[in-house]
């Protein structure tokens, strides 16, 4: 299931003057595109990791047919509400006798609706990520980040890498989470 990130991990702080000092930037003219990058940054480490690195707000759209769901992000940390949403797209909050929810211990977050509404969706809101803040971040994870959106950075004219620099992958690569199908 594809999900939403609502509210996403504040970047603009220590991490962006964390990335500027490894550039040797000084001057505010390119935060913007510091933050974007840094942004698909988070988001290839989330790829080549699976695990979300930085708390954010998602939402995620589930059957609603009385089935355990599994959310798609990693580590869950709450799950906040849960919606019925009918197929003319109105919401409607659900009591809380009227869903279960889950969170392993491997941050899996599952949720099920506990009677079946076939003609509608569930909208599930819920907090993922690995550490709260950048400064929470394990080291190898934050420097990796950095790293590359220093390689993007400087190599922003040739376009993006479909995958991280071997430097990177060797500091991501312990805290990869490999999947058996």
């Amino acid at each position: 299931m594809k999900r939403a990130i609502v509210e996403p991990a504040e970047l603009a702080g220590t991490a962006l003057d964390e990335l500027k000092q490894w550039l040797a930037i000084s001057t505010p003219k390119d935060d913007a595109l510091l933050v974007l990058l840094m942004r698909a940054s988070l988001d290839m480490c989330e790829s080549f990791t699976g695990t979300m690195p930085l708390e954010a707000q998602c939402e995620t759209m589930l059957p609603a047919d009385g089935g355990w769901h599994c959310l798609g992000t990693r580590p869950v940390r709450s799950i906040t509400t849960v919606d019925l949403v009918s197929p003319g797209g109105e919401r409607s909050a659900l009591p809380v006798n009227a869903y279960a929810i889950d969170i392993d211990a491997d941050g899996s977050g599952k949720v099920r609706l506990t009677r079946s509404a076939s003609e509608a969706r569930l909208a599930v809101r819920f907090s993922a990520g690995l550490a709260p803040d950048w400064g929470g971040l394990p080291e190898a994870l934050r420097h990796g980040i950095i790293r590359l959106a220093a390689h993007h950075y400087r190599t922003r004219d040739t376009g993006p890498a479909e995958t991280p620099p071997a430097a990177v992958a060797a500091l991501w690569r312990p805290w990869r989470r490999m999947r058996l199908i």
